[in-house]
């Protein structure tokens, strides 16, 4: 179908009430409605969910939307159903937690065409009877959101979610649309790859968030820092949210506060799903002053009038961090953004990160594949082997992700098979090849946190830098700049502009993120992002531009 940005404005205007559409929102319905693939990298309060939801009202064919979490699928689900009843598309939500009833509804009203929108979990989206029966259904478009998940460099890894290309084509190629607020460029590439984007267009906007407040606190002493974060978080506006590394200190930390007689709840991962619902409904409610969360809280959670986010712990990179920063301050008002810093404890996120193939569910995940006559469904093998060898579905999933990504194993539509020649002993070797080299991005991405805590320059500019923004000068809204020692981290480079690509004698290709006066950094395919003296590129002559 085609369509004009008449026929997108005139439909947001009749159906949602908008008056005007950002300029950048028209061009990805047009382009979806098209049949181009798109990735849409638009900051939160932006309008992401109006892409997919205009152009669904203009094809024909339902939408699916994958969306990580049960309660962001009832809100969106809810606000769609909140329209005019005459003009309004019907929208479905189809997971663990819908009755079995209410499912069988669910689908009929796909197959009658009554239902334009259903919403599915990525977990969903690896049954083959969900796919088969969206197969004969035809979506029009299979809509990402929180696209991130999709990259091994993001910030909320699910395995399931590197499933969802395969899974597109399998209900018959819908268009994808794929939606996130917060993407560097590494991760932007690898949404593209993972979700197998045919020549998409890519929108990527600004990420400069001018009414967040950056700060870092420094510490030597695990508890005086936690005495610090207490202080610091009891006495700020509110509501708010503070993130903490582990469980157990959400939960110290939420007793603490209610101690001194703030309304605070624990969120983490290890509680029962309905104390969870409960503290993210007061939370929305504003019945909360403070959510004390591990990294499990938050995605896709739209509160506008968050006043700050405090981090009591440094997080795995600075794609989490922003992400989980950026919750704060919605409605454009000031905001606070805190990160407790204490250098000992990058390793323990070192640790948090580390790579490893297990050598016994590589070789069970090679034998069953050298057994089948064919390709195997990732259903199937995950059931074979949980009953054979007692391995978790998670595990087999995650160790065929690294060897997809190790290229030992390659995905059809009608399953999983070894590449050519590989057997256990190559399979096992690519793997753990692999397992190092994405353990060497990782620990790159905790030293780019690293510089972030420790740098003596505009904090705005570094953290802009890393994807992939200049900021022309400092910010005057962060801490450095407070006190007037913020060095300008901006340096014009002819030989090594922002973004350019680059070749390393031994690192090989890259491309460069930022460049200050006496050093640049690189993203480098196999070695991660690496600091490296504009000194010692010249005397050494280690770089060179693509």
């Amino acid at each position: 179908m085609t369509t004009t940005p008449t026929d997108v404005h005139q439909l947001a205007r009749e159906i949602f009430g908008w008056e005007e559409l950002r300029p950048s929102q028209a061009e990805a319905v047009e382009a979806a409605v098209s049949g181009r693939d798109v990735l849409a990298v638009m900051p939160t309060g932006y309008g992401k969910s109006a892409v997919y939801q205009l152009a669904a009202l203009l094809a024909d064919g339902p939408c699916v939307v994958v969306s990580p979490l049960i309660a962001l699928q009832a809100d969106q689900r809810d606000g769609l159903n909140e329209l005019s009843a005459d003009a309004a598309p019907h929208a479905v939500a189809i997971n663990s937690s819908v009755p079995a009833r209410e499912r069988d509804r669910a689908w009929q009203a796909l197959e009658d065409g009554t239902a334009k929108f259903v919403f599915l979990t990525p977990e969903q989206l690896a049954k083959d009877e969900v796919l088969e029966r969206l197969r004969e259904i035809g979506p029009a478009f299979l809509t990402v959101d929180e696209a991130h998940c999709v990259s091994s460099w993001g910030h909320d890894f699910r395995p399931d979610y590197l499933r969802l290309g395969m899974a597109r084509h399998r209900m018959g190629s819908p268009v994808i649309i794929a939606l996130t607020a917060t993407a560097s460029t590494p991760v932007r590439e690898e949404i593209v790859e993972g979700l197998d984007l045919a020549d998409p267009l890519v929108i990527a906007l600004g990420f400069d968030r001018p009414n967040l407040h950056l700060a870092v606190e420094r510490h030597h002493e695990d508890h005086h820092k936690h005495e610090t974060v207490l202080e610091q978080v009891a006495g700020l506006p509110r509501p708010g949210l503070l993130y903490t590394a582990t469980r157990r200190e959400a939960e110290d930390y939420a007793g603490r506060l209610t101690e001194r007689g703030l309304v605070a709840r624990a969120y983490h991962a290890g509680q029962k799903t309905t104390v969870r619902d409960e503290t993210l409904e007061q939370f929305l409610d504003g019945r909360l002053d403070v959510v004390v969360a591990t990294s499990a809280f938050g995605m896709g959670i739209d509160k506008a009038d968050v006043r700050f986010v405090v981090h009591a712990d440094i997080t795995d990179s600075l794609d989490t961090y922003y992400q989980e920063a950026g919750r704060a301050g919605r409605d454009g008002e000031d905001a606070r953004v805190v990160l407790h810093y204490r250098s000992e404890d990058l390793g323990l996120r070192s640790f948090f990160s580390s790579q490893h193939a297990d050598q016994d569910v590589v070789a069970a995940v090679v034998k069953e594949l050298q057994r089948a006559d064919g390709p195997v469904r990732l259903t199937r093998l995950k059931n074979e082997l949980k009953t054979d060898g007692g391995i978790s579905a998670r595990r087999v999933t995650g160790t065929v992700n690294l060897l997809q990504a190790a290229g030992a194993v390659t995905s059809t539509r009608k399953g999983l098979r070894l590449a050519e020649g590989v057997g256990p002993k190559t399979a096992a070797r690519l793997a753990e090849e692999t397992a190092e080299r994405l353990e060497r991005i990782d620990r790159s991405r905790i030293e780019m946190m690293r510089g972030y805590a420790e740098t003596h320059g505009c904090r705005r500019q570094y953290l802009l830098g890393y994807f992939g923004e200049d900021l022309d000068s400092p910010c005057g809204n962060c801490d450095n700049c407070d006190a007037g020692t913020a060095v300008d981290l901006t340096h014009d480079d002819e030989r090594f502009p922002l973004q350019s690509p680059v070749v390393h004698r031994e690192w090989g290709p890259g491309i460069v993120m930022s460049v200050e006066d006496d050093r640049l950094t690189v993203l480098f395919e196999e070695q991660g992002y690496r600091t490296l003296s504009l000194d010692a590129v010249e005397e050494q002559d280690l770089l060179r531009p693509a």
